[in-house]
């Protein structure tokens, strides 16, 4: 009889009555059946269940000249959490099969409306983009989705519609730019606050959501069209797979005990994004901020602008990541602080980069 069969037909007893009966009896047995009866009770969470639940976007309507269109919503969207809860082959096949609905959406356009359709209109929500969304292994992920999709797809797009884009979006677009090759590139319309009418230039009004400044509803009267569009959202931790994601780090340094390292950046232009990943070897390691306040001088730590607070981060255990938009130019100087240890000396391994804003982007307003 199959373990299965015998789970299904047995009934197991209050805990403190299983250990009673163990003790008594050292029926070892028994344990066996009622750990396996409640890992068995325990769903488990697939990647491809995350990435169906948590990964934004969604195929709704056509645009005017009958080409499917489809939706990116990025605010909503979790890079690290879906990067902490599933792999790169696990996005990469996810993206393959959207690609694939997209295509077959294509031909049967073609065959209803008797002419040849073989693009796409895409429509970018960038709402709620914001730092989180600049997350290095994701960015690199993503780098290479568009890579796959350009290689496998290159006519495949018709246009892109970036919607309610905030002040960062240059600095986004700049990091994924260079997977993008010129022709797809002058396909990006950064569309102005007027952009819901720009939308009905491209869509007619019952093929847009009305949230989108259309008519389209659905079946619940609900105005974001949620059940063709996912919105996706923050991936809970009890998902995760992982405790930190694989990074190849750019340079390595030792630091002293009883002493820190300072590292100093030049930005020459306002908002700039400053980013950083470091991991240290076998204890915590102390991180901060700061801004000199005079040009070309030597400066100790106390007399320059506190930009980021130092404190001790359990980088030994989990590598720790962030960035910084810097408003305004001037040397920003990176600190790694070990004055705290009068025993150990650090290794730690850190990439650092400053992504400038994207000054040369199209647009189209009103």
């Amino acid at each position: 009889m199959k373990v299965d069969t015998i789970l299904d037909d047995w009934k197991p007893p209050e805990v403190n009555s299983c250990i009673q009966t163990c003790i008594n009896f050292n029926n070892k047995i028994i344990i066996i059946y009622y750990i396996l009866y409640y890992i068995r009770s325990v769903p488990a969470v697939l990647p491809e269940q995350v990435i169906e639940k948590y990964v934004s976007g969604g195929l709704c309507g056509y645009d005017r000249e009958g080409s499917p269109i489809w939706y990116d919503v990025i605010g909503p969207l979790d890079p690290k959490g879906l990067l902490m809860s599933a792999s790169k082959q696990d996005f990469l096949r996810t993206k393959v099969r959207d690609s694939e609905v997209l295509r077959r959406e294509c031909q049967r356009q073609t065959d209803k409306l008797g002419k040849y359709i073989e693009s796409i209109t895409m429509i970018y929500d960038c709402e709620g983009l914001g730092l989180k969304h600049m997350y290095k292994p994701a960015i690199e992920t993503y780098g290479e989705v568009l890579t796959m999709f350009e290689d496998n797809y290159p006519e495949g797009l018709k246009r892109v519609l970036v919607i309610k884009a905030p002040k960062i979006f240059p600095i986004a677009y700049n990091l994924i730019k260079h997977f993008l090759c010129e022709e797809t590139r002058r396909k990006i319309v950064v569309v102005g606050s007027n952009w819901k009418e720009v939308l009905q230039k491209y869509v007619d009004p019952d093929q847009l959501p009305e949230a989108y400044g259309g008519t389209r509803k659905d079946p619940d009267g609900d105005p974001y069209c949620k059940s063709m569009i996912n919105y996706g959202g923050n991936v809970p931790k009890s998902y995760y797979v992982r405790e930190s994601f694989k990074v190849e780090y750019d340079s390595f340094i030792t630091i002293g005990r009883g002493s820190d390292h300072q590292l100093e950046y030049e930005v020459l232009i306002p908002n700039c994004l400053l980013r950083w990943q470091f991991a240290s070897d076998g204890a915590d390691i102390g991180f901060g901020i700061y801004m000199k306040t005079k040009a070309g001088a030597k400066q100790k730590i106390g007399e320059m602008q506190e930009v980021l607070p130092t404190q001790r981060y359990n980088a030994h255990l989990v590598p720790e990541d962030g960035s910084y938009t810097c408003e305004d130019p001037g040397i920003y100087v990176l600190r790694f602080d070990n004055t705290y240890s009068m025993l150990h000396s650090k290794k730690i391994s850190f990439s650092v980069d400053v992504v400038l804003p994207e000054t040369h982007t199209n647009s189209e307003q009103h």
